[in-house]
Protein backbone atom coordinates (compact mmCIF):
# COMPACT_ATOMS: atom_id res chain seq x y z
CA UNK A 1 0.00 0.00 0.00
CA UNK A 2 1.48 3.17 -0.71
CA UNK A 3 0.07 7.00 0.71
CA UNK A 4 -1.37 8.65 -1.85
CA UNK A 5 -0.74 12.49 -2.14
CA UNK A 6 2.49 14.51 -3.01
CA UNK A 7 5.54 13.12 -0.77
CA UNK A 8 7.04 15.50 1.54
CA UNK A 9 10.83 17.25 -0.74
CA UNK A 10 13.73 16.10 0.58
CA UNK A 11 14.70 19.83 0.80
CA UNK A 12 14.10 22.50 3.24
CA UNK A 13 12.27 25.30 1.18
CA UNK A 14 12.59 28.85 3.34
CA UNK A 15 10.14 30.89 1.75
CA UNK A 16 10.41 34.01 4.02
CA UNK A 17 11.40 36.53 1.07
CA UNK A 18 8.59 35.05 -1.22
CA UNK A 19 5.83 36.87 -2.73
CA UNK A 20 2.78 34.64 -3.26
CA UNK A 21 -1.07 35.72 -4.57
CA UNK A 22 -4.01 33.37 -3.99
CA UNK A 23 -6.70 33.88 -6.26
CA UNK A 24 -10.14 32.04 -5.61
CA UNK A 25 -13.56 31.58 -6.65
CA UNK A 26 -16.77 32.48 -4.47
CA UNK A 27 -18.80 29.60 -5.70
CA UNK A 28 -19.00 27.03 -2.81
CA UNK A 29 -17.17 29.63 -0.57
CA UNK A 30 -17.55 27.22 2.85
CA UNK A 31 -15.05 24.97 1.22
CA UNK A 32 -13.44 27.33 -0.81
CA UNK A 33 -12.38 29.41 2.36
CA UNK A 34 -11.01 26.42 4.33
CA UNK A 35 -8.38 25.59 1.46
CA UNK A 36 -7.48 28.62 1.10
CA UNK A 37 -6.96 29.04 4.88
CA UNK A 38 -4.81 25.42 4.61
CA UNK A 39 -2.75 27.57 1.96
CA UNK A 40 -2.29 30.67 3.54
CA UNK A 41 -1.28 28.72 7.13
CA UNK A 42 0.67 26.18 5.75
CA UNK A 43 3.12 28.70 3.82
CA UNK A 44 3.23 30.82 7.20
CA UNK A 45 3.78 28.03 9.51
CA UNK A 46 5.97 26.06 7.28
CA UNK A 47 7.73 27.71 5.40
CA UNK A 48 8.44 31.19 6.63
CA UNK A 49 6.00 33.25 3.89
CA UNK A 50 5.86 36.01 5.72
CA UNK A 51 2.17 36.62 5.77
CA UNK A 52 1.99 40.27 4.55
CA UNK A 53 3.45 38.62 1.77
CA UNK A 54 0.23 36.88 1.10
CA UNK A 55 -2.02 38.64 -1.46
CA UNK A 56 -5.78 36.76 -1.99
CA UNK A 57 -8.47 37.96 -4.22
CA UNK A 58 -11.64 36.48 -4.89
CA UNK A 59 -13.35 36.18 -8.48
CA UNK A 60 -16.65 34.98 -8.59
CA UNK A 61 -16.60 31.67 -10.22
CA UNK A 62 -13.54 28.57 -10.99
CA UNK A 63 -13.69 29.97 -14.76
CA UNK A 64 -13.05 33.77 -13.93
CA UNK A 65 -9.83 32.20 -12.15
CA UNK A 66 -7.61 32.42 -15.69
CA UNK A 67 -8.73 35.93 -16.76
CA UNK A 68 -8.11 36.98 -13.07
CA UNK A 69 -4.36 35.49 -11.98
CA UNK A 70 -2.78 36.31 -15.90
CA UNK A 71 -4.35 40.50 -14.78
CA UNK A 72 -3.23 40.50 -11.86
CA UNK A 73 0.66 38.64 -12.28
CA UNK A 74 0.80 41.41 -14.78
CA UNK A 75 -0.33 44.56 -12.89
CA UNK A 76 2.21 43.68 -10.28
CA UNK A 77 5.09 43.26 -12.75
CA UNK A 78 4.01 46.69 -14.24
CA UNK A 79 3.68 48.38 -10.49
CA UNK A 80 7.03 46.47 -10.05
CA UNK A 81 8.68 48.28 -13.07
CA UNK A 82 7.11 51.66 -12.18
CA UNK A 83 7.85 51.68 -8.30
CA UNK A 84 11.60 50.65 -8.77
CA UNK A 85 12.24 53.08 -12.15
CA UNK A 86 10.80 56.08 -9.33
CA UNK A 87 12.62 55.06 -5.98
CA UNK A 88 15.75 54.11 -7.92
CA UNK A 89 15.30 50.26 -6.72
CA UNK A 90 14.22 48.55 -3.73
CA UNK A 91 14.86 45.34 -1.67
CA UNK A 92 12.37 42.92 -1.74
CA UNK A 93 12.48 42.91 1.81
CA UNK A 94 10.84 46.71 1.29
CA UNK A 95 9.16 46.83 -1.94
CA UNK A 96 5.24 44.82 -0.81
CA UNK A 97 4.60 45.87 -4.88
CA UNK A 98 7.19 43.55 -6.25
CA UNK A 99 5.93 41.02 -8.52
CA UNK A 100 4.66 37.78 -7.53
CA UNK A 101 6.86 34.85 -6.97
CA UNK A 102 3.99 31.88 -7.10
CA UNK A 103 0.01 31.75 -7.65
CA UNK A 104 -2.23 29.65 -6.12
CA UNK A 105 -5.67 29.42 -8.15
CA UNK A 106 -8.59 27.70 -5.53
CA UNK A 107 -11.66 27.22 -6.77
CA UNK A 108 -14.23 23.99 -6.44
CA UNK A 109 -16.01 22.48 -9.10
CA UNK A 110 -18.98 19.70 -8.29
CA UNK A 111 -20.58 17.70 -11.05
CA UNK A 112 -23.94 18.36 -11.52
CA UNK A 113 -26.51 16.61 -14.60
CA UNK A 114 -25.34 18.39 -17.15
CA UNK A 115 -22.18 18.66 -19.25
CA UNK A 116 -21.39 21.82 -17.60
CA UNK A 117 -19.34 20.57 -15.19
CA UNK A 118 -16.99 18.97 -17.89
CA UNK A 119 -16.19 22.16 -20.17
CA UNK A 120 -15.45 24.17 -16.89
CA UNK A 121 -12.86 21.97 -15.49
CA UNK A 122 -10.91 21.61 -19.15
CA UNK A 123 -11.18 25.62 -19.85
CA UNK A 124 -10.11 26.03 -16.31
CA UNK A 125 -7.19 23.65 -16.35
CA UNK A 126 -6.49 24.41 -20.04
CA UNK A 127 -6.32 28.24 -18.79
CA UNK A 128 -4.25 27.93 -15.96
CA UNK A 129 -1.50 26.38 -17.33
CA UNK A 130 -1.44 29.06 -20.50
CA UNK A 131 -1.27 31.70 -17.65
CA UNK A 132 2.01 29.68 -16.41
CA UNK A 133 3.64 29.36 -19.01
CA UNK A 134 2.72 32.31 -20.78
CA UNK A 135 4.26 34.67 -17.48
CA UNK A 136 6.93 32.40 -16.32
CA UNK A 137 5.42 32.72 -13.01
CA UNK A 138 4.06 29.41 -11.64
CA UNK A 139 0.81 28.70 -11.18
CA UNK A 140 -0.33 26.13 -8.77
CA UNK A 141 -3.89 24.42 -9.85
CA UNK A 142 -5.68 24.73 -6.61
CA UNK A 143 -9.21 23.62 -8.12
CA UNK A 144 -10.91 20.49 -6.46
CA UNK A 145 -13.01 18.65 -9.56
CA UNK A 146 -15.18 16.41 -7.44
CA UNK A 147 -17.82 13.93 -8.69
CA UNK A 148 -20.22 14.51 -5.13
CA UNK A 149 -20.21 17.51 -2.04
CA UNK A 150 -18.86 14.44 0.10
CA UNK A 151 -15.76 14.06 -2.18
CA UNK A 152 -15.24 18.13 -2.10
CA UNK A 153 -15.84 18.67 1.60
CA UNK A 154 -13.31 15.30 2.38
CA UNK A 155 -10.66 16.99 -0.14
CA UNK A 156 -11.11 20.40 2.09
CA UNK A 157 -10.45 18.46 5.44
CA UNK A 158 -14.22 19.15 6.11
CA UNK A 159 -15.67 15.65 5.81
CA UNK A 160 -18.49 14.03 7.52
CA UNK A 161 -17.77 11.51 9.95
CA UNK A 162 -14.99 9.89 11.99
CA UNK A 163 -12.29 10.90 8.62
CA UNK A 164 -12.50 14.41 8.34
CA UNK A 165 -10.04 14.18 5.13
CA UNK A 166 -6.98 16.02 3.94
CA UNK A 167 -6.79 19.83 3.36
CA UNK A 168 -5.34 20.04 -0.14
CA UNK A 169 -4.74 23.64 0.34
CA UNK A 170 -2.07 22.60 2.44
CA UNK A 171 -0.08 21.42 -0.36
CA UNK A 172 -0.86 23.71 -3.16
CA UNK A 173 0.78 26.01 -0.07
CA UNK A 174 4.10 23.84 -0.44
CA UNK A 175 3.80 23.64 -4.13
CA UNK A 176 3.94 26.98 -4.21
CA UNK A 177 6.62 27.71 -2.03
CA UNK A 178 9.01 24.97 -4.05
CA UNK A 179 7.69 26.35 -7.56
CA UNK A 180 8.47 29.92 -6.86
CA UNK A 181 12.29 29.36 -5.66
CA UNK A 182 12.80 27.13 -8.75
CA UNK A 183 13.21 30.45 -10.28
Amino acid sequence: MFEKGVASSTQSHDGSNLRVLIVHARWNKEIVDGLVKGAHDTMVSKYNVKAENIVTKEVSGSYELPFAAKRLISNSQVQSVTNNDLLGGTTPEEDTERPFDAVICIGVLIKGSTMHFEYICDAVSQGLMRVGLDTGIPVIFGVLTCLTDDQALERAGMGKGSNKGHNHGEDWGAAAVEMALLK
